[in-house]
């Protein structure tokens, strides 16, 4: 059986899909882009505070499944423009030990949802 993972703390999904889905031990999580769940907007200012909501967003499913960021084993990042993947790397690096980060790939994409600039997805283990 699969077990559905729901938190009111990261956006709701914007389609036919759940955030996460926990199947024996392994935690496989959508994309998460940078709405703020508490007021549903997008945060936009800057590539860093929208990569800083994606990993807020990653992190409150994580909560939910139970799990934290050393439970990761992979990431995809979604990015818009590979010229911001220093600033999201910057970002994205202060969540994560560097000797057990997690494997990832990151893909220069033609669009994203809400035509927003960086989406990340992820697989976790217990």
């Amino acid at each position: 059986m699969k077990k559905i993972i729901f938190t009111d703390k990261a956006p709701a999904p914007i389609g036919p899909y759940n955030q996460a889905v926990l199947k024996g031990d392994t935690l496989y999580a959508s994309g998460q882009i940078a709405i703020n769940p508490a007021t549903g907007e997008l945060v936009l200012d800057t590539i860093e505070a929208e990569t800083e909501q994606v990993m807020l967003n990653m992190k409150a499913v994580l909560d939910e499944a139970g799990m934290t960021f050393e439970n990761i084993v992979k990431t995809t990042i979604f990015i818009m423009d590979m010229n911001d993947f220093a600033k999201i790397n910057s970002v994205y690096a202060t969540y994560f030990n560097e000797k057990t980060a997690p494997a990832r790939e990151t893909v220069q994409v033609a669009c994203l949802p809400k035509n927003v600039n960086v989406e990340i997805s992820m697989i976790a283990i217990l």
